[in-house]
């Protein structure tokens, strides 16, 4: 569980970081600069840290107990600039909350009354 919740939120924040690099860096470079290769590189990179960010967001939808909305709040966050990292704040408060909600439910060694 900690495993997946820590997956959506590293590739939130790398997802997140490639489109910041992507629009402020790479695009510059090639519009101002004449330098088109940027773009490529930077944008192959950021589209397979999107996909991967919409497959850790919908394998992530009934871990977090999230509604539809949340899910689609998640998938828009992608699409504007420094939208995963505001999500994160939440998920990582979200992470600590099911953390100990599991830790409640699980005995402690030796207790198993």
């Amino acid at each position: 569980m900690q495993i997946q919740i820590r997956f959506l939120r590293l590739t939130g924040i790398a997802e997140g970081v490639s489109f910041l690099v992507l629009l402020l860096i790479a695009m510059p470079l090639k519009y101002f600069f004449g330098f088109p290769l940027a773009v490529k590189v930077v944008g192959w990179f950021h589209g397979i840290l999107f996909m991967m960010y919409i497959v850790a967001v919908i394998s992530s939808v009934r871990l977090m107990k999230w509604s539809f909305w949340s899910m689609m709040v998640a998938g828009v966050a992608s699409l504007i600039p420094l939208g995963t990292f505001l999500l994160d704040r939440g998920w990582k408060k979200r992470e600590q909350e099911l953390l100990s909600e599991l830790s409640r439910k699980i005995p402690v060694s030796g207790d198993l009354t």
